[in-house]
């Protein structure tokens, strides 16, 4: 085959509609070689091409005539010398780091690693068996796809409400899905589905790894997947698992259900995985980056045998090295200017901090977003944790950043749990954590709020169990958290008592209603609005079966529950007193005496310190509507309706005496009542007792006796 020397820049396969330029980083690489395979099905390749020029590192080579489809791996010559990082072995087929598309996946066989396994010198071995009839292989795309009047939504902030889920799960039993498409990004597209996503209010679909990952050796061997996806292959790549039937082409499939989504709307985040891969620890699979030049991609321990690992998956991505960093940013844009998403949730996100040992929010990392014209203009949120010393980092990402709030997660489920001393803490998690986040200049949109997520349990086992029942993952019930902040309302899973049921659907309701109702951004779990259970497993992610799957099947419970949902998602989308933009302040606005907010005990008198250093459970918060203090997008200021809100987490009823106005013109609608969603909006006046019920949540909006048709 014709090889000309081509051009180091961009790495990958790039087609030019002639042909196709190949460029390979390698820092330590003495000799690459670029493999050509007819077909999934080949066991060898059938042409082999070295890759003569080098520029900085880069071995590249343009080919003419080569075209889309074409699959292709890398041979890539160096030593293999453990001792010191490097483990070069061309007996093994190394993926593409910038591979667009997995033409073929993995294949497990013990071929694929680079050592002997049953040596008992282990990975200082130096197996010599071919991997070309197993390992993953790359294809060459074609880009081009007809976007016509595609716009991203720009959604601002604060009227972002993000959905999380999984393409297949969420899409796999939809009856509204043509069956070709269940379980697919078409499916994702569908008419239903987007009907569905819009009655919640959605604004941002947050969709769980999308990038092509590897199924464990281990899961297989235990007839399992790894279902949730976070354990990457490729970057560049959308799984090709969740393509349909009637495509096969999982580029262009992602950008129709991209585009289709958008014209709903609605925005796409992708779930991301940037610290670490699917090559495991030393002992692992020789398949792309360990391949391609270990010592440069990974983060090696003292001894470079070793890799640093704050992950809990065996390796860390090197981000100290400016060719990594340089895949990072590359493949990040990609997504946003090839594949149109509209932001990331980043997976570990402390991990990509550290750029010598210890957490950095001023890392590398993040001096190239924020000076990055494109990435530094989508949404951007950090998982704000890894395992690594120090690597809780909750409130400590920079400006332009959002965090999953963990500590929202946890004080809510403690609150609505019933334990005691929370009342505190809860009143600052409900106002988007200000002690968290706007000391440090940023704003309640910097707080993505959750009570449940793919992680843990869902919404209607965290009112069920008390403990994790995780034996199907076949790990004898030892993965997953064992703090779950959990309360089962007295029976450990399902039952069949009419009280029990009737509690956790409460529950549930409070739960929906403080999510929605907080300041910051909500983030809910797919499912959760139709009380889905995942029977006690809080780690499903080896389950890609009806447990993890959402069912669609309908009852009286799931459709009141639905309903609630979409009420309350309403309530929050129609008044921007629950969606500031600015942190409240407390106090009298403009020489006024009315302040944005105020906080009530059951007296309807504010509260005290005492009361708020107390064990109650119970509380009052006052929204102002006229009290925002901010302007909308035409430089009108904006006002809205006040409402009160009432919480009990006692055990028992409180009588809670509603706040009075002076005037007397000013009456107390209520919007809803946890305890029964189905009561009337019923008027009350100031200064009336309302007996608030236990475990309830009670909504009032104000308004003038002039108002009300029955006065």
């Amino acid at each position: 085959m014709r090889v000309w020397p081509g051009k180091p820049y961009p790495l990958g396969a790039t087609w030019d509609g002639m042909g196709v330029n190949f460029a390979l980083f390698s820092e330590h690489a003495t000799k690459v070689e670029l493999c050509f395979f007819d077909s999934k099905d080949s066991t060898q390749e059938s042409n082999r091409v070295v890759l003569e020029e080098q520029t900085d590192q880069v071995w590249h080579g343009y080919l003419p005539f080569v075209k889309p489809g074409q699959l292709y791996g890398y041979r890539v010559h160096g030593p293999y010398e453990p001792a010191n990082g490097h483990r070069f072995n061309p007996n093994k087929i190394a993926l593409d780091p910038y591979a667009k598309a997995i033409g073929r996946d993995l294949k497990w066989d013990d071929s694929l690693f680079g050592y002997k396994l049953n040596d008992p010198e282990g990975d200082l071995t130096f197996d010599e068996r071919d991997s070309a009839a197993f390992a993953p292989l790359a294809a060459v795309v074609d880009p081009s796809f007809t976007w016509g009047d595609d716009r991203p939504p720009n959604t601002p902030w604060e009227k972002t409400i993000i959905y999380e889920a999984h393409v297949k799960g969420f899409t796999k039993q939809h009856p509204g899905v043509p069956e070709k498409y269940q379980g697919t990004y078409a499916g994702m597209a569908s008419p239903e589905v987007i009907r569905h996503l819009k009655s919640l209010g959605v604004t941002a679909v947050e969709l769980l790894p999308v990038h092509h990952h590897v199924d464990d050796r281990f899961l297989i061997d235990r007839g399992k997947v790894n279902y949730w996806g976070y354990n990457t292959l490729a970057f560049f790549a959308p799984d090709s698992r969740y393509v349909s039937r009637a495509t096969l082409d999982p580029v262009a499939e992602f950008k129709f259900m991209v585009r289709a989504l958008h014209a709903a709307g609605l925005e796409v985040i992708l779930d991301v995985v940037y610290n670490h891969t699917a090559e495991g620890n030393q002992l692992g699979p020789t398949i792309s980056m360990r391949g391609v030049d270990n010592l440069s991609y990974y983060r090696s321990a003292d001894d470079k045998r070793y890799y640093m690992d704050f992950t809990g998956c065996g390796n860390t991505l090197n981000m100290s090295h400016p060719h990594v960093l340089q895949l990072i940013m590359d493949s990040l844009r990609y997504w946003v200017t090839e594949m149109r998403v509209d932001g990331f949730r980043f997976d570990l996100a402390a991990t990509l901090a550290r750029e010598l040992f210890e957490v950095d929010k001023l890392g590398a990392f993040f001096d190239i977003i924020h000076q990055d014209p494109i990435l530094s203009q989508v949404k951007l949120i950090a998982e704000p944790w890894d395992i690594g010393p120090g690597g809780y980092q909750v409130g400590n990402f920079p400006i332009l950043w959002s965090e999953w709030n963990g500590k929202y997660r946890d004080c809510v489920r403690r609150f609505w749990k019933g334990d005691g001393g929370t009342i505190s803490e809860f009143a600052s998690r409900f106002t988007a954590s200000s002690d968290l986040y706007e000391r440090t200049g940023r704003k309640p949109y910097a707080s993505v709020n959750f009570v449940t997520c793919h992680d843990g349990f869902t919404l209607a086992d965290l009112v069920s169990y008390n403990e994790k029942h995780n034996e199907d993952n076949g790990e004898e019930n030892r993965d997953g958290s064992s703090d779950n902040m959990s309360w089962n309302c007295g029976v450990e899973g399902p039952t069949d008592d009419p009280a029990i049921r009737a509690l956790r659907n409460r529950q549930a309701r409070n739960i929906v209603a403080t999510l929605f109702l907080s300041q910051g951004v909500p983030m809910l779990l797919a499912g959760d609005e139709r009380l889905k259970s995942q029977h006690g497993n809080n780690n499903t992610y080896c389950q890609d079966n009806e447990l993890s799957w959402i069912s669609w099947e309908s009852s009286d419970e799931t459709r009141e529950f639905v309903e609630f949902v979409r009420k309350v998602a309403r309530l929050r989308t129609e008044n921007p007193v629950f969606r500031r933009r600015k942190f409240f302040q407390g106090r009298g606005i403009r020489g006024s005496e009315i302040k944005d907010i105020y906080w009530f005990d059951s007296t309807g008198q504010e509260m005290t310190d005492e009361f708020w250093a107390s064990g109650y459970r119970s509380l009052g918060i006052g929204l102002v509507g006229t009290r925002i203090d901010e302007i909308d997008e035409k430089g009108d200021t904006i006002r809205g309706d006040t409402f009160l809100i009432l919480l009990n987490a006692h055990f028992e009823r409180v009588d809670f005496k509603l706040p009075a106005r002076p005037t007397g013109q000013f009456l107390w609608r209520r919007v809803f009542d946890t305890f029964d969603p189905a009561l009337d909006e019923d008027v009350f006046p100031g200064g009336e007792v309302y007996s608030l019920n236990d475990r309830s949540v009670v909504v009032f909006r104000l308004m003038r006796r002039s108002e009300d048709p029955d006065v």
